[in-house]
């Protein structure tokens, strides 16, 4: 082209520029075309003579040609016939992007006369992309503590393709763990999420495989696959926080690259590994990945891309930060470029009801509250709700009135406060919420009796107590509160009638302590029962018992009693003992019992005094009597022994018992000699003779009467041949002597003969049948011959 024309030619452009931006000439209808996109090249859109009603003629007369908004040929037209033909592949992912519909606009100009008609061609979406995720293994850590139900969100698939040839749908390959859920989000993109529904168990499996798959809805439909490598990890039981759930930041448009957004930092309360955490985003757009990017260790989020405030007003940047024990916490930046929603809902409360009876009926109205938003549109719509697993609902009265009601009863026992946390949150980008906290306290009803601690007391007191001891306690409690849970103790009425509980006992109404009354005596009562309520001061009242047993110790409170020889102050008892006795001859028995019992009426015998020493002995545990060497005609004839009984108690008691015994020769023959007379006197008077011969002859039939009397009575109550000497202690036995079986303590209602029998054998003591009290002139008229027996022998 010649430099004239070519300059002629560009003002007539120029002129045609300003003309038909003048629009003088300007068709007022637009013609719509439309073609899919990868055509190729020279596809017919469509007849530009028949739609604009001119000639073929006036096409290259008239110089018709096709001018688009970018001044790019994307069309070409044919002048021989007026069609409009492609002149290039069209890529309406490269043309349009994510922009849908896919428009461009065009004009066609005709000079000489000038005019232009207004077109657009639509480029239509078809399926050539497949969805694709941008990692093609995911790394997922689980900790095996981790709560059923919890939400795993995965990085979305990307695909160019808009509309139903997008992505429509994520699939999870089968597993027993896990099960795929799709998010909407607020521009119509699917969002994968798994979540858990069987408990994971590192120690029998300690990773899973699963398989993730997108599908496109073209036909036929694409699919992407990527690989979710599932790491069980050990519990991790805190969760990172930000220190805002919202982020939101003004960027201008002009911003330089690599200049920082805003700077965001989480707090985890773990340490060592499970404390590092890793920023990242979850769930953002192609647009935001492309805009901005997040340093991983920092949180700065810093801009990689220029800004267009004509393509995109805001962003919404979804950021986690993720320990390494999976688990995360997220947060929201939001990058305005125009006004944001900065108005949060109102909460005015009307009505609030506390503290509420635990009794309550369900349906009661506890708090009664309205909400606002003086936004519009979504900004100002809301939504309010409070926390799970609390015995309230919320319901919605009129217009935006709730009434916050009691769903089932309330145990003040269990729970006594609720903390309540009303939340509204409009449905606003971002959303924002307003928290209001009341607390509802509950009241107590008297619906615990009082428990005691144990159901039945075992106490121990010993006998002889003081009065007014403190001898144990009870204690019961009451789960209710303030005075339903004020207990007072009380001894309930006897079920035995003859135990005198009030004497025994008395109780501090509230305290529970128990007190014995009066002495306790063991050997009277070893033991006792009773039954204490406890009753709480609410009403109606409530009350519970419990069983007491008092078990009386026993003391060392009686001393030892010798049963024989008995020591009344009469006669004393003498024992015959003949010289001839070898050593260990039984000369008598000491029999003593104790009113105690255990170890307090153990008793042991020993000598404690002896005319000579060493002449007898007392065996320690059954108090005979025995000789401990033979008789010598050396020895006195009248020993006194004084033997003690002592028991084994602390401290020890005792008793002593005096013994006489009398050592005779011929002790064993059924006569006793008579003591020689004297020599006759020589040259004596024959009266006196004859008066001492008489005398003598007198005593000796005397004498002989008195021993064959006594012999015959004694033969009488012996079964054994023997003479011996007898005696029975005279009068009924003291009446503190009671019957303790295994102790040798002789009833009351019994008295026993105690007899000395000799043989030619061996010696023994034996106790012998009961006799009655009243023989008691027989033992007189024994006594009196034993008297004249013991006499004959010139003893007094």
């Amino acid at each position: 082209m010649e430099p004239g024309k070519g300059r002629a030619q560009r003002t007539r452009q120029v002129l045609l520029f300003f003309v038909f931006l003048g629009g003088s000439l300007v068709c007022s209808e637009t013609w719509s075309y439309s073609t899919a996109e990868e055509m190729e090249v020279g596809t017919f859109i469509a007849n530009v003579v028949k739609d604009m009603g001119l000639d073929v003629e006036d096409l290259v007369a008239r110089g018709a040609r096709v001018i688009f908004d970018d001044y790019k040929p994307y069309l070409r037209l044919d002048p021989q016939n007026g069609d409009l033909l492609l002149n290039e592949q069209l890529d309406r992912e490269a043309l349009c992007d994510l922009t849908e519909p896919c428009i461009l606009h065009f004009q066609v100009l005709f000079e000489n006369p000038l005019q232009f008609f207004r077109a657009e061609l639509l480029v239509k979406d078809i399926n050539d992309h497949t969805p694709t995720f941008l990692n093609n293994h995911i790394l997922l850590k689980v900790s095996e503590g981790t709560t059923l139900g919890t939400v795993f969100q995965i990085d979305s698939a990307q695909d160019l393709d808009v509309g139903k040839n997008g992505v429509q749908n994520y699939t999870v390959s089968p597993n027993p763990y896990f099960h795929l859920k799709l998010r909407h989000s607020d521009e119509g993109r699917k969002y994968p999420e798994l979540v858990l529904d069987q408990s994971l168990d590192r120690e029998k499996e300690s990773e899973l495989s699963l398989t993730l798959t997108a599908v496109d809805g073209g036909s036929p439909p694409r699919s992407g696959t990527t690989l979710i490598n599932v790491v069980v990890l050990d519990i991790n039981d805190n969760a990172p926080e930000f220190e805002k759930p919202v982020y939101e930041v003004h960027v201008p448009e002009s911003s330089p690259l690599d200049s920082l957004i805003i700077k965001v930092s989480a707090t985890d309360l773990d340490a060592g590994i499970n404390g590092e955490l890793s920023y990242s985003f979850s769930h953002v757009s192609r647009d935001v990945r492309k805009t901005f990017e997040i340093h991983p260790i920092s949180g700065e989020v810093y801009l990689k891309a220029p800004l267009d405030f004509e393509i995109i007003q805001s962003y919404i940047i979804n950021i986690q930060a993720i320990d390494s024990g999976s688990l995360s916490g997220k947060s929201n930046i939001l990058v305005r470029v125009v006004d944001v929603n900065d108005n949060p809902p109102e909460i005015a409360m009307t009505s609030l009801t506390s503290p509420i009876p635990e009794n309550s009926s369900p349906e009661m109205v506890v708090a009664v509250f309205s909400i606002r938003d003086q936004d519009s549109g979504d900004n100002g719509r809301m939504v309010c709700s409070i926390q799970d697993n609390l015995p309230f609902v919320l319901k919605p009265t009129f217009k935006n009135f709730y009434s916050l009601v009691t769903e089932h009863p309330l145990d003040r026992e269990i729970r006594n406060e609720y903390n309540i946390t009303i939340t509204v949150t409009d449905l606003g980008t971002p959303r924002l919420k307003t928290e209001h906290n009341i607390t509802v306290l509950v009241s107590d009803v008297n619906d615990n009796a009082p428990a005691f601690t144990q159901t039945s007391y075992t106490l121990f007191v010993r006998e002889n107590n003081s009065p007014a001891l403190h001898i144990g306690s009870v204690s019961a409690t009451d789960r209710d509160s303030g005075t339903n849970a004020q207990v007072t103790y009380s001894l309930l009425p006897s079920q035995d009638p003859h135990l005198p509980l009030p004497s025994l006992v008395s109780i501090n109404a509230n305290s529970g302590h128990l007190f014995a009354l009066r002495s306790l005596d063991y050997e009277a009562l070893q033991e006792f029962e009773f039954r204490v309520g406890a009753t709480d001061r609410g009403s109606p009242a409530l009350s519970s018992e419990a069983l007491v047993r008092v078990l009386v110790l026993d003391a060392n409170d009686n001393s030892p009693f010798v049963l024989y020889p008995l020591q009344n102050g009469s006669a004393p008892c003498t024992e015959l003992v003949p010289r001839a006795a070898e050593p260990g001859y039984l000369v008598t028995k000491v029999v003593a019992v104790d009113g105690d019992s255990g170890q307090n009426a153990w008793l042991s015998y020993q000598l404690l005094k002896a005319t000579e020493p060493g002449l007898f002995g007392v065996w320690a545990h059954n108090g005979e009597v025995r000789t401990a060497r033979l008789l010598s005609e050396r020895d006195a004839v009248k020993h006194r022994l004084v033997v003690l009984v002592k028991d084994n108690g602390e401290p020890p008691r005792s008793a002593t018992a005096t013994l006489h015994v009398l050592l005779v020769d011929g002790f064993s023959q059924p006569y006793l000699p008579l003591p020689e007379a004297a020599p006759a006197q020589a040259q004596a008077d024959s009266l006196t003779i004859y008066l001492v011969v008489a005398l003598a002859s007198v005593s000796s039939l005397f004498l002989l009467s008195v021993l064959l009397f006594v012999a015959v009575r004694l033969c009488r109550r012996s079964r054994a041949a023997s003479v011996g000497r007898c005696s029975v202690p005279e009068g009924p036995f003291p009446g503190h002597l009671v019957d303790v079986s295994g102790t040798g303590t002789l009833s009351q209602s019994y008295q026993y003969e105690v007899c000395l029998t000799g043989g030619s054998g061996t010696n023994e003591f034996k106790f012998l049948k009961p006799i009655i009290p009243n023989l008691l002139p027989r033992d007189s008229e024994m006594e009196k011959d034993k008297s004249n027996f013991v006499n004959g022998f010139g003893f007094n």
